[in-house]
């Protein structure tokens, strides 16, 4: 499995604490089309296909502190 990079643990981090995608994209200044490439990357490195494994998976990993 590949690392996360530190924007996809920012991205990952904000989705955690229960952000959506445009209130993501807002707070890093991107588009939510932005942070919704970085989730489907996210989804590919974790083997998962939604939000609630992508955030399950990383507490099991321990990837990112839980929020």
């Amino acid at each position: 499995m590949a690392s996360l990079t530190k924007r996809e643990r920012e991205v990952l981090a904000l989705i955690m604490e229960g952000k959506t995608s445009n209130e993501v994209a807002s707070l890093l200044f991107v588009s939510k089309r932005t942070v919704d490439c970085h989730l489907w990357t996210i989804y590919n490195k974790l083997n998962v296909s939604n939000r609630v494994q992508a955030m399950n998976r990383v507490l099991e990993l321990r990837l990112i502190q839980s929020v």
